[in-house]
């Protein structure tokens, strides 16, 4: 379930308090792990650096976040604040560069795809390849936490739709309404990630 990160929650984490801290560490550590792991080219240890330094510099500039603007999830924020780190880490890496300038042009056509993903309908002629768990995990990592999620519970689980919506507190068509935008998000991701990543045009 989408945790909320809202006014209340903004205006302790500023004021210091360590149960506002400590529940932006523990929300926000393994879908940040799971976010950069393919953007350090699989590397476990830049990755745990990346996450570690954006944890820190998100409880050191929590006064930057908007909870109002982001509707209370926070993880785009973070996500951005990642990023950075990533950039950072990378350029150290002189044999990983091209992997920024992949992710820079994933991230740019991801954002368009996301801005008409209820507005168009999208091709399934690339998901008719055979899709390698490779593809699958780094299309997950690539998902908003609440699209990721839903689709766990419910194909990795084996929740029914009303399992979830007890287990969220919410309404079966409030869940069926998250898994078909997560199943469009999935396919989306997919697409764009095996432009990017295949050396043979789609």
């Amino acid at each position: 379930m989408q945790l909320i990160f809202d006014e209340p929650w903004h205006c302790a984490a500023m004021a210091g308090d360590a149960q506002a801290i400590a529940r932006l560490a523990s929300a926000a550590l393994e879908p940040l792990y799971r976010f950069c792991l393919y953007r350090v080219g699989r590397n476990r240890h830049l990755c745990e650096e990346v996450v570690q330094e954006t944890l820190l510099r998100a409880i050191g500039e929590v006064s930057r976040y908007e909870p109002d603007r982001a509707g209370g999830d926070v993880f785009p924020w973070l996500s951005g604040l990642a990023r950075n780190e990533i950039r950072r880490v990378l350029s150290r890496e002189k044999s990983t560069a091209s992997i920024e300038t992949l992710w820079a042009r994933m991230d740019e056509e991801l954002r368009d795809i996301y801005a008409r993903l209820e507005s168009e309908p999208l091709g399934d002629g690339v998901l008719d390849r055979e899709e390698t768990r490779e593809m699958v995990g780094a299309t997950m990592s690539q998902l908003p936490p609440h699209y990721r999620e839903a689709l766990e519970a419910k194909y990795l689980a084996g929740k029914s739709v009303r399992q979830i919506a007890t287990d969220w507190s919410t309404s079966e068509k409030a869940v069926e309404s998250r898994l078909t935008r997560a199943r469009k998000a999935f396919r989306a991701t997919f697409v764009a990630l095996a432009r990017n990543l295949s050396p043979e045009p789609l």
